[in-house]
């Protein structure tokens, strides 16, 4: 199941998926997305946050604060209360206009009619004198009209309008632009209802707009609609009628309109503020700053210097806390309501307004394909260090373009999303990589830790691009050893199999444990036979070296072992049949790779001089020496001491091929005796092939003193000289031995 889930077709099927599910994500904009992006463009607020001019903008809040009421009396004020402060805005500091951002819904509970109405037991004369008294609502109507002054009111979900429905609301709206003007309605913020101020005040007010602000969902106020609907019809906010109305030569907000619906609000044909199709703008805060705030009372007083008034557009609103006007923004965390419209005006009069284009889907779909395109890409070819760095590099791209954008262009770019995206890509593919990689060690342990020491079994796995898995053809050294006269050995355990094998493994153990040593590969095991090669699955370097060592010490293991065994059979009173061992060593080009059936292969060798080196292991008996090597091994072992033995030509070939045979390492090889024995050795076989038998024969016994081990071999030159004495060779004799046996 893993190994199918991990294939590369699979893994790339998934990766897929998975990358047009992202794109999806990205079209189809599901809230949580919403919330990570605008974290995001918090946190560029946050980081560069709207700066403010030296010079101050003309945008003032009266506030109702905890000043003003402790000095003026708890809220509700009376409307003659306001009356006087829209006296004092509009005729003493001459604003250029005045924004409630308050609706006054409901009768001044001061009014004649509601005090009547609230006293009890009060006289028939006392009515009529209260009623003569003024109506503070006609108060304030009579203190708006004529005036820079716009009521406030709330669009709602929550209810239906407190007022008579079919009486006409204020609103100087007119659509401007191409496609249905009808859908302009359906696609802005569109609420149930509307809570309207008095009829009487509404008569009055030079511009009326609704206040209403929704949260997004993690309750951070980021975008203020600048027109809403109620049904069918469209109305502007308090922030855009009060800065219209202090532009007296504008009657009439113009929305203009596209195929995608609304684009901006505009005060004449070319002057307008943008807008999304929502008719929403995102405005970009400036630090929380206490100099737009005058207090209501010193305002009522005439306490505040004119400069900071005159000419400004000013909203009416309150900072107090138990008014229920506390919003969140990406700035400060608990913000008065009423500095968002401030706030959004100086965006306007500044075109510091943020925007973020619809194309922005667009530009973050085609960063999340990119960088999905080039992990699917890169992985196989560069490896998973690069293609995060190059990842990496265009996701550093990305965020520098979307600050870029923010900073000099006022456009909201996401960056957040398509960075998790290629992050939970990139960790899909490498890990779905690192499963195939551990499958594959896996598959490379359990096929070669039967012939490969554990130390090179890890080495493959870490790399397993070293096997070929298909085959190749390499140059390799092949070694194969041999019990000799094992048939009398195997009689003595007649009856008893199990020693049998005890003994041969035995033998095999500490062989097998040499080679693997010498980073050797266990080929096989054929009875009491060993075969082995070397530079292959991982390449040898020192191959020919690995291997000489390895039969050297395999002899020297022999004796140690027949040490035991004797002392064994002397004290168990059984005789003692000693191990000999014959060793082959060839080196030549091979084909190495899995070879076998579909339901049964093994990772093994063939060639011409893999069947050269076990037709030299079985040369070793005849020559009376312990172990033949080809010529190639030869010339790559010139550290060890070598002599060669004869050409020969074996069975199953017709081509000659020099042999030799091993002493010891380099300490025989360099010492003098050695030098004496090659050099009368060599003299010995040129004498033989020159037909010289007498020089031969002594030359012989020469050797002989000098390398007594060697007696078996240089008895049978003796015996060849003793034959072609009597049956010459002839003239055109080249000197090759045809070898009767394997």
């Amino acid at each position: 199941m893993i190994k199918q889930l991990t294939s590369l077709k699979v893994t790339y099927g998934i990766a897929l998926v998975l990358l047009t599910g992202m794109i999806a994500l990205r079209v189809f904009d599901p809230v949580p997305i919403q919330t990570l992006e605008n974290k995001v463009f918090d946190f560029y607020q946050q980081l560069r946050p709207r700066e403010l001019p030296e010079q101050p903008l003309p945008v003032r809040i009266v506030d109702l604060d905890e000043k003003s009421f402790a000095e003026l009396g708890q809220w509700p004020w009376p409307r003659n209360l306001f009356a006087k402060m829209v006296s004092r805005l509009v005729d003493d500091y001459k604003v250029a206009s005045v924004g409630f951002d308050i609706v006054f819904a409901e009768p001044d509970r001061l009014t004649p009619d509601q005090l009547i109405e609230s006293l009890e037991g009060l006289d028939a004369e006392t009515e009529r004198r209260l009623m003569e008294l003024t109506n503070n609502d006609a108060t304030l109507a009579q203190a708006i009209s004529g005036k820079p002054v716009v009521l406030g009111q709330v669009a709602s979900d929550f209810g239906d309008m407190p007022l008579d429905a079919n009486e006409p609301l204020k609103t100087g709206i007119a659509l401007v632009g191409q496609g249905e003007s009808d859908l302009i309605a359906q696609q802005i913020r569109n609420f149930n209802g509307m809570i309207r101020n008095l009829r009487i005040l509404e008569d009055s007010a030079t511009g009326i707009g609704s206040f209403s602000v929704v949260p997004d969902p993690d309750g951070v106020i980021r975008r203020v609609p600048l027109i809403v609907a109620v049904g069918e019809q469209i109305y502007p906010a308090l922030s855009i009628e009060t800065l219209r109305v202090a532009n007296p030569g504008i009657t009439t907000l113009l929305i203009k309109y596209g195929p995608a619906g609304a684009t901006s609000v505009n005060f004449t044909q070319d002057l307008g503020i943008p807008i999304d199709r929502h008719g929403e703008a995102t405005f970009y805060q400036a630090p929380y700053s206490q100099h737009r705030y005058v207090s209501a009372v010193d305002v009522i007083n005439g306490e505040v210097p004119p400069e900071l008034l005159t000419g400004h557009i000013v909203f009416v609103g309150t900072s107090a806390a138990g008014l229920d006007d506390i919003r969140s923004t990406p700035l400060v965390g608990a913000l008065p309501g009423v500095e968002i419209h401030a706030q959004i005006v100086e965006n306007m009069l500044t075109g510091a307004l943020l925007s973020r284009p619809t194309e922005a889907k667009v530009i973050e779909s085609l960063v999340i394909l990119v960088t999905g395109l080039v992990l699917l890409i890169g992985l196989p070819l560069i490896g998973a260090v690069w293609s995060l760095i190059a990842v990496t590099v265009i996701n550093a791209g990305v965020i520098g373009t979307s600050w870029y954008m923010f900073t000099n262009e006022g456009v909201l770019v996401g960056v957040a999303y398509p960075l998790i995206c290629s992050f939970l890509l990139y960790m899909f593919l490498t890990y779905m990589s690192y499963l195939r990689e551990e499958q594959s060690k896996k598959q490379v342990r359990s096929a070669f830790s039967q012939y490969l020491s554990p130390t090179m079994v890890e080495q493959l796995a870490k790399d397993p691009d070293k096997l070929q898995l298909g085959g190749e053809m390499r140059n390799m050294t092949l070694l194969f050893s041999d019990i000799r006269g094992f048939t009398a050995i195997s009689e003595q355990f007649r009856g008893n199999p199990v020693g049998l094998v005890s003994l041969i493994n035995r033998f095999l153990t500490p062989m097998t444990g040499i080679i693997l040593e010498r980073k050797g590969t266990i080929d096989k095991y054929m009875g009491d036979c060993i075969m082995a090669f070397w530079n292959a699955p991982i390449e040898d370097e020192d191959q020919i070296d690995h291997a000489c060592d390895a039969a050297l010490t395999m002899v020297e293991r022999t004796h140690e072992l027949n040490d035991q065994i004797e002392r064994e059979c002397e004290a168990e009173g059984r005789p003692f049949f000693p191990i000999k061992m014959g060793v082959g060593i060839n080196t030549g080009e091979v084909f190495v790779g899995n070879m076998g059936s579909d339901q049964r292969f093994d990772y093994s060798v063939i060639g011409d001089d893999v069947n050269l080196a076990s037709r030299l292991e079985g040369q070793s008996k005849t020559y009376g020496v312990l172990i033949v090597v080809g010529e190639s091994t030869q010339q790559g072992a010139a550290r060890f001491a070598s002599l060669e033995l004869d050409l020969i030509r074996v069975k199953g070939k017709q081509e000659a091929v020099r042999i030799f045979t091993l002493l010891g390492r380099e300490d025989v090889q360099n010492s003098a005796a050695f030098a004496e024995l090659r050099k009368h050795h060599q003299d010995m076989l040129d004498a033989y092939r020159a037909q010289r038998w007498d020089d031969t024969e002594n030359l012989i016994n020469r050797c002989r003193e000098l390398e007594p081990s060697l007696d078996e071999f240089y008895d049978l030159y003796r015996e060849r000289v003793e034959t072609f004495r009597s049956e010459p060779p002839g003239a055109e004799w080249d000197g090759v031995f045809t070898a009767e046996t394997k």
